[in-house]
C-alpha cells in the first residue's frame, strides 16, 4: 500500500513535468500561435471578456466557449487573466443527518447538529497563466438535544471561529484546443489557523474548527469544452504535518453526601488536560463536474466530489482512523452580468466512513474586477 502511494505521488509530479516539457514545447506553442493567427477575425471576436464568471478567458479553436460560473466545489483549470481580481464568497448550511461507521454503514448522529460555513476566496492574476488565491473560512457549529451530555449535563451549545486559511498557486501547463484540454498544475498550503486544541467537553465537539496540521497539496486541474458540456476534473494529493494537541476530559470520582460519605455513585470531576501527538493521514482528492448551458444566462451544474484517506507517504505511521467521503451536488447558475454571477447547489453525502453525513445547501457568488 505504501509503495502504491509513493507511485501515485511520483506519477502526479511526472505528469506535471511531462506536460511542461512536451506539450509546452516552444515549437508546438509557435505552431498553435500560427494556427490561431490564421483564423478569421470574426472567430477571434467571439470570445467574451470575463470568461467563466471569474475573469477567465475561454479558449476554443473554432467556436465560442460558453461563459459559465464554473463549479462551486470542483476547482477550475483556466487561470484568471493577468492583473484581474475576483472575490468569491460561498455560504453553506450543513445539516447532519447521521454518521458513517468504519464499515461504511449509516448510524444515528446522536443529536441535532448543524454548521454554517462562510468561505471568502480572493483571486489575483500574477502574470500570464499564473494565478494565486487565498481562502479565508469561517464556521459556526451548533449542537442540540445531544444523547450524551457534557460533564455538567450540557445538551445544547455552539461555537464559531475562523477555520484553516488556504493559499494556492495555479499554473496553466496546457491551453485548450480542439483536441486537448486545459491542464493546470496546483500547489496549495493550508495553515492551522482554526481552533484545534484545548477543546472544552461542555462544547460537545462544536469547538473543533481547524485540523491542526499544515497541509501541503499538489495535483492537476483539467477542463474541456465538449459541446454542449463544459467538463472539469481535479486530482490532488495532500500531505499533513504532525501536530500536538491537548485533550480535555473530566475524570470520574466518587459522589459524596452531605456528610462527605461516598454514595457509591460516580460524578464528573475537574477537567484534566492530556497532551496528544497526532499523525494525520495523507488525502487523495478526486472531483468531477459538468456544466450544461441552458441559455446564455442559465447553466445547469452537476458535481461529484470525493476525498480518501491513505497512510502517510513520509514520516511516522498515522494514528488517526482513515476516513472517506463521496458526495454529489446538483446546482443551477445564473450569469447576471459579465462581471457578476452566482450559483446555488445542494450537496448530498452519499457514501463514506468515519465521518458525518450532511445535507448542505450552498450559495456562491463571484464578482470580477
Amino acid at each position: 500500500m505504501r509503495d502504491m502511494r509513493i507511485w501515485l505521488f511520483c506519477l502526479v509530479l511526472f505528469c506535471c513535468g511531462c506536460l511542461a516539457a512536451g506539450w509546452l514545447n516552444p515549437a508546438i506553442a509557435a505552431d498553435e500561435k500560427e494556427k490561431a493567427g490564421s483564423q478569421p477575425a470574426a472567430v477571434k471576436e467571439d470570445a467574451q471578456p470575463g470568461g467563466r464568471g471569474e475573469g477567465y478567458q475561454p479558449e476554443c479553436a473554432k467556436e465560442e466557449c460558453p461563459t459559465t460560473f464554473g463549479p462551486i466545489i470542483t476547482d477550475t483549470a483556466i487561470p484568471i487573466e493577468k492583473g484581474k481580481f475576483a472575490i468569491q464568497p460561498t455560504f453553506g448550511m450543513g445539516f447532519t443527518t447521521g454518521n458513517f461507521s468504519p464499515s461504511w454503514k449509516r448510524m444515528t448522529a446522536g443529536g441535532d447538529f448543524k454548521s454554517f460555513g462562510m468561505d471568502w476566496k480572493f483571486t489575483y492574476g500574477l502574470w500570464n497563466n499564473l494565478e494565486v488565491f487565498v481562502v479565508i473560512p469561517y464556521a459556526k457549529n451548533w449542537a442540540n438535544s445531544v444523547n450524551e451530555p457534557g460533564p455538567n449535563g450540557e445538551r445544547s451549545t455552539s461555537f464559531g471561529g475562523i477555520g484553516d486559511v488556504n493559499l494556492t498557486f495555479k499554473y496553466r501547463l496546457v491551453e485548450e484546443t480542439e483536441t486537448r484540454p486545459t491542464v493546470t498544475a496546483l500547489f496549495a498550503t493550508g495553515f492551522p489557523t482554526g481552533h484545534f486544541r484545548h477543546f472544552n467537553p461542555g462544547r460537545l465537539g462544536t469547538d473543533e474548527i481547524g485540523g491542526g496540521a499544515y497541509a501541503f497539496t499538489t495535483g492537476l486541474n483539467v477542463s474541456k469544452y465538449v459541446k454542449p458540456f463544459v467538463l472539469y476534473g481535479n486530482l490532488w494529493y495532500t500531505m499533513q504535518t504532525a501536530f500536538s494537541s491537548r485533550e480535555d476530559r473530566s475524570p470520574l470520582g466518587a459522589a459524596l453526601d452531605e456528610n462527605s460519605v461516598p454514595t457509591g455513585e460516580l460524578v464528573a470531576g475537574d477537567p484534566v488536560a492530556t497532551k496528544v501527538r497526532n499523525y494525520p493521514r495523507d488525502i487523495i482528492t478526486v472531483n468531477l463536474a459538468a456544466e450544461y448551458p441552458i441559455t446564455k444566462k442559465w447553466v445547469a451544474l452537476l458535481e461529484l466530489t470525493s476525498s480518501w484517506d491513505g497512510g502517510r507517504l513520509f514520516g511516522h505511521k498515522a494514528n488517526v482512523a482513515p476516513a472517506a467521503l463521496l458526495s454529489v451536488m446538483p446546482g443551477i447558475e445564473y450569469m447576471a452580468t459579465e462581471k457578476f454571477s452566482l450559483a446555488l447547489g445542494l450537496n448530498l453525502d452519499l457514501v463514506g466512513k468515519n465521518t458525518s453525513v450532511n445535507l448542505t445547501p450552498l450559495l456562491s457568488m463571484v464578482y470580477a474586477f
